[in-house]
Formats: structure tokens, C-alpha cells, sequence
């Protein structure tokens, strides 16, 4: 019998740019593009983890009331094979520039629409940008 996977529980933002693009980063020593977003500490809501994270990794402040909920998603995990990811995943405004900081080596900007041009995470690329896309339809 195979074990179970162990789950990494994160939070993660779908950050648009007003014009068909959607953010994504690429942490150090990776190949694959995602959401920006980490895991959370203890007692922390999930909003309060993006606020922290956005402010850590690409130094922007979370516009909390602009928060949209888009799911709970799960996939295989990129960079910690053998583990899949779950996600609590919001649509999220923020003000200021996204800079790549901390653990993030590179952001880009892609088309919500395929192609994106990158490699991007399962997680991303088959749950949390379909739900962008049903959603930015409806708007």
C-alpha cells in the first residue's frame, strides 16, 4: 500500500493588471511560474498570510476589502515532489509595484488566456487560472 501524500497548505493571489494579465513568480531555483502566495503561521487567517506574504515577496500591500474568493484547489506539487499543494486562492487588488523579492527570483505578467508563454504549476495552470478566467467572465 502507497502512503498518503503529505498536503502543503498554502494561500495564494491571482493579481490582475487591468488589462488580460495576470501576475506570476518564479521562486529561486525553479522552473515553474505560480501565484504569488506561501503558507501561513500559526493563527493566522488567510488573508492576514497573503497580506504577509505579498509585503514579503514582492513588497505590495493587500487591498483586503478588494479580496474576492476564488477556491480551495489542490495538485501535485512542483518543487516538493512526492507532496501535493492545497490552496485557498483569492482575487486580490494591491497597491504598489510588484518587485521580486526574498525567495522570489523573477515575476511576469501573462495573459489570463493560454498561451501564457512560461511554464507554469499544475496547480496554476489547470485550477487556479480556469477559475480566473470563469470568474473575470462573470465581471
Amino acid at each position: 500500500m502507497t502512503p498518503a501524500a503529505a498536503t502543503i497548505r498554502i494561500v495564494a493571489a491571482v493579481i490582475d493588471d487591468g488589462r488580460g494579465n495576470v501576475l506570476v513568480v518564479r521562486k529561486h531555483g525553479a522552473t515553474a511560474f505560480m501565484q504569488p502566495g506561501g503558507k501561513p503561521e500559526p493563527g493566522e487567517t488567510p488573508l492576514q498570510t497573503l497580506a504577509r506574504e505579498l509585503r514579503e515577496e514582492l513588497g505590495v500591500q493587500l487591498l483586503a476589502d478588494s479580496a474576492i474568493a476564488l477556491g480551495q484547489f489542490s495538485a501535485w506539487a512542483v518543487n516538493e515532489p512526492g507532496q501535493r499543494v492545497q490552496a485557498d486562492v483569492w482575487w486580490v487588488r494591491v497597491e504598489g509595484v510588484p518587485l521580486a523579492q526574498a525567495e522570489i527570483a523573477e515575476l511576469i505578467w501573462i495573459p489570463l488566456h493560454p498561451p501564457h508563454g512560461v511554464c507554469l504549476a499544475a496547480l496554476s495552470e489547470g485550477h487556479i487560472l480556469p477559475a480566473a478566467r470563469t470568474l473575470f467572465a462573470t465581471r
